[in-house]
């Protein structure tokens, strides 16, 4: 039986990493990941956990100590934010490129400058073309669910591959809500005993990890990877379903709200889709048909099955907590506009940019949308294709 329990994001990622027992964490403190580690090493401290705890002087040691424990043949996790994700950058291309299935917790927080310890999308978009799986999490049930089945995924025979768990930092890293653990012995026969291959220690089949591919094999390796990332998509479906079979809740490549017959929607990640929801049912009591699509497997990005699910919609805002200085649109806006490229018949796209620096994103601002997509509907032009909304234009 499930136990309720009243616990931070923080608190539910690093109890799912008790759970998975890893072999190795190394870890350096950033807001607001480092009550993970807090918790986590508290864990180990008592023994609760088997697991070798390694302090690193940087985030760019942390991950390489990360990448040496899982070339050696070892699970191993940690945990980072912002400009500690973006000191690992070197690295994550490392991890991915060696096939390291290492799990890492990422609390999404502005990049400086200037400095910023506020939640956006910044820090894991920037990082979202480093060969990582990504999974989002709307709040902290969800969060601990997808670091359990983020062991899993990354530790999958046909994957091999790191994978990060991207939870809205303070607003669900340290917001205390009402969840359900699962019993231990059934958390602990999900994530399994960790398989090696192919481990650097061991001596009687020597393997060579990172050596020096040059032009004649280079590419060749690169669409390698690119297969086996589209591999994932089946594996987290998956994993997916078996978690559910365990306990009673549902995960897909992303989450679908009342969107079958939707004439009009919103495609946004994470904790804003939970606001973004409670304006969806509002307009549906009024007879407006809209509804949501919520991003959960963001790299690799489902084009084909996003794509199908939105064609039918007339109007779609796509809202992303990240910008893309200098670019057309916002980085989960151009994925979304991909996936629908392939269709005969698509919406009309537009893309608002909210949220950075932790801006407060408001139920008006989501009626305000919905208000635009109605008129667009209605045979309105697009007058802009990306704006900021909740941004003071005086200040601009």
């Amino acid at each position: 039986m499930t136990k309720m329990v009243a616990a931070t994001g923080n608190e539910a990622i690093a109890n799912a990493m008790r759970l998975a027992d890893p072999d190795v964490c190394s870890a350096y403190p950033i807001t607001p990941a480092t009550e993970i580690m807090h918790y986590f090493s508290g864990f180990a401290a008592n023994s609760q956990v088997n697991t070798e705890m390694l302090l690193a002087e940087s985030e760019h040691s942390a991950m390489s100590a990360c990448i040496g424990a899982a070339a050696a043949g070892g699970r191993v996790a940690t945990a980072t934010s912002s400009q500690g994700l973006a000191l690992m950058w070197e690295l994550l291309f490392i991890a991915s490129g060696m096939r390291l299935p290492i799990v890492m917790a990422v609390c999404n927080r502005a990049l400086s400058a200037p400095i910023n310890i506020g939640c956006d999308h910044s820090d894991s978009m920037g990082a979202r073309d480093c060969g990582w799986i990504q999974l989002y999490s709307e709040n902290a049930q969800e969060a601990h669910d997808n670091m359990l089945q983020a062991f899993r995924i990354a530790e999958h025979m046909d994957v091999r591959l790191p994978a990060m768990v991207c939870l809205d930092g303070f607003i669900t890293s340290h917001s205390i809500e009402s969840m359900r653990w699962l019993p231990e012995s059934a958390a602990r026969e999900f994530t399994g005993r960790y398989q090696q291959t192919t481990p650097l220690l061991d001596m009687a089949q020597p393997a060579s990890y990172g050596p020096l591919i040059l032009s004649d094999m280079y590419m060749e390796y690169r669409k390698a990877h690119e297969q086996i990332m589209c591999q994932v998509p089946q594996v987290v479906q998956d994993v997916a379903d078996e978690f559910r079979r365990i306990s009673g809740r549902s995960y897909g490549l992303f989450e679908s709200y009342r969107l079958e017959d939707a004439e009009v929607a919103i495609v946004v990640m994470s904790s804003a889709a939970g606001t973004t929801k409670d304006v969806i049912d509002q307009y549906r009591d009024k007879g407006i048909r809209a509804g949501l699509l919520k991003p959960r497997l963001y790299r690799p990005f489902p084009y084909t099955e996003i794509g199908l699910a939105l064609k039918h919609v007339k109007a779609v805002a796509v809202l992303d907590r990240s910008d893309s200085f200098g670019g057309s649109c916002g980085p989960l806006f151009l994925d979304i506009a991909g996936a629908l490229s392939c269709q005969t018949e698509r919406p009309v796209l537009v893309n608002k940019i909210f949220g950075l620096g932790g801006r407060d994103y408001m139920p008006e601002q989501a009626r305000q949308v919905l208000d635009e997509l109605l008129q667009l509907t209605q045979g309105a032009p697009v007058t802009s294709l990306k704006q900021y909304i909740g941004v003071r234009e005086a200040a601009c």
